[in-house]
């Protein structure tokens, strides 16, 4: 009998649990992604596999490692629940072919996933993620495995601790003793995942104030609708902020590759500002150069910085399978998106909640400031700028005529601003001249559609963001 139909959207596949994300349907993904890398891979040639914290993650990864020893892989399989950085890491210093993780980041808690990484562990370009598609085997009974017990026997799957590795790593890119002895109070949010414990690991021992919380595993992810690091997920952790006076609150979620920041008043620091402000310390603060990648979903305030320090900016497609290329075709100092995920030059191209986390303290340390005086440098500069977006339910059925009734829409103004332009490579996005955008774009790896909008007025966010609502016939979320 022939299994349910996998996609690949846009970072790998993902699916409720036991309804169509299953053993069955990971092996078949595991088949596809084994043949894919048959095309460049020796044999014998090794594969990192890790997971998350979610419901039998552990036992997925199993489920995968099992057929990629089969099809003749040296599986190297993480100990324990791994953050997706210190995975992506790990091909590096494993010099692998590529990895597995089971991970669903930042979707709700019935939801799994099935991510694939590159040689330089970063994300997979699309062209190459639809021959991985299309070499995913339609019945499982086609897969070849080997069990678990047997490959570990064998030396075909081998468990190991990719941390050693990673902290080095870090430890090369950020000072961290001037932190570790700094005054700080951190308050850490790990959203009951793969980031409890590193920060820490890492700065734990010294003067550094440092305090986690949700940091055990809880794969129903209490105090909040999903391990996301936005509103409302955060306000617990916002709230914390003022109860315990910390001077910056870092929250990773569930996978620990993207970042969310609160300022020392407890206020939510959007993941645009958080975007602009990472690049404002590469190129003021450390003196850096190099070209920025951001997807057309972020912040405008990148470019106004690259035209400010002379650095080029390139916009790509929403989804690290679209950053990553750019960074490595370009070289770029910094890559990242909307969603709060942030790569690095010097590492891999890939989103790294820790590594972003900590660039923000050294920020702090360097500065002397608090974050919410560095939000008014970085206004200072490019000017001020507001964001917000609504995710809307979008049952399946009905994607195709919301899609068509988008494409047929040619708005001349939203929210009284004339449109200068539309960008539609991945959605539709509406230009609103020097005062900002409005994007529509339809998710690729949930049932939702989303309205973005940024703007240098604070009294048109909520006017935006219901214009684009009109525009797909819904009312106000």
């Amino acid at each position: 009998m022939a299994g349910t139909k996998i996609a690949f959207g846009t970072d790998g596949w993902r699916a409720r649990i036991a309804e169509d994300y299953t053993y069955d349907s990971v092996r078949r993904c595991a088949a596809g992604f084994a043949e894919y890398l048959r095309g460049s891979a020796g044999e014998g040639a090794p594969v990192v596999i890790g997971y998350d914290q979610r419901f039998a993650s552990e036992h997925f990864a199993a489920a995968a490692a099992e057929v990629m020893a089969a099809h003749g892989f040296r599986v190297r399989l993480t100990d324990g629940a791994t953050p997706t950085p210190v995975i992506s890491y790990a091909v590096i210093a494993e010099q692998a072919a590529g990895a597995i993780n089971i991970t669903a980041s930042h979707n709700p808690p019935e939801a799994n996933g099935f991510k694939v990484r590159d040689q330089r562990g970063g994300a997979i370009p699309p062209d190459e993620l639809k021959r991985i598609e299309a070499a995913i085997p339609p019945d499982a009974r086609q897969v070849e495995r080997m069990p678990l017990e047997q490959a570990l026997a064998s030396g075909r799957v081998e468990r190991f601790d990719p941390a050693p590795a990673y902290l080095k790593q870090i430890a090369g890119l950020v000072e961290l003793d001037p932190i570790r002895r700094s005054s700080l109070t951190v308050l850490v949010d790990c959203m009951w995942g793969n980031g409890a414990g590193w920060f820490p690991r890492l700065l734990g021992g010294h003067s550094l104030r440092l305090i986690e919380m949700h940091n055990s595993r809880n794969p129903i992810f209490p105090e909040m609708l999903r391990p996301e690091p936005i509103p409302p997920n955060v306000d617990p952790a916002l709230h914390a902020v003022r109860s315990s006076g910390a001077d910056v609150l870092l929250i990773t979620d569930g996978d620990a590759d993207r970042v969310g920041l609160g300022d020392e008043q407890g206020h939510f620091i959007d993941q645009l500002r958080a975007f602009g402000l990472l690049a404002f310390y590469m190129l003021e603060i450390r003196g850096e150069r190099g070209p920025i990648v951001k997807t057309l979903s972020t912040t405008s305030m990148l470019d106004k910085l690259g035209k400010a320090y002379g650095v080029p900016v390139h916009e790509t497609g929403v989804g690290f399978k679209y950053v990553a290329p750019k960074m490595v075709e370009v070289d770029a100092m910094i890559g990242g998106e909307e969603s709060g995920g942030y790569a690095f030059r010097g590492h891999v191209p890939e989103r790294d909640g820790i590594l972003a986390g900590l660039y923000v303290l050294d920020m702090l340390v360097r500065t002397g400031k608090k974050p919410s005086q560095l939000v008014e440098d970085l206004f200072a500069r490019v000017g001020a700028h507001y964001y917000d977006r609504i995710d809307t339910p979008l049952p399946a059925e009905k994607r195709q005529a919301m899609e068509a009734r988008v494409r047929r829409a040619q708005p001349t103004s939203i929210a009284g601003y004339p449109v200068t332009g539309v960008n539609s490579s991945d959605g539709y996005k509406y230009l609103l001249g020097d005062h900002g955008w409005m994007l529509i774009r339809f998710s690729g790896t949930e049932p939702i559609v989303r309205v973005y909008c940024e703007t240098t007025d604070r009294d048109r966010v909520r006017p935006i963001l219901l214009d684009g609502l009109a525009l797909l016939g819904l009312n106000e979320a």
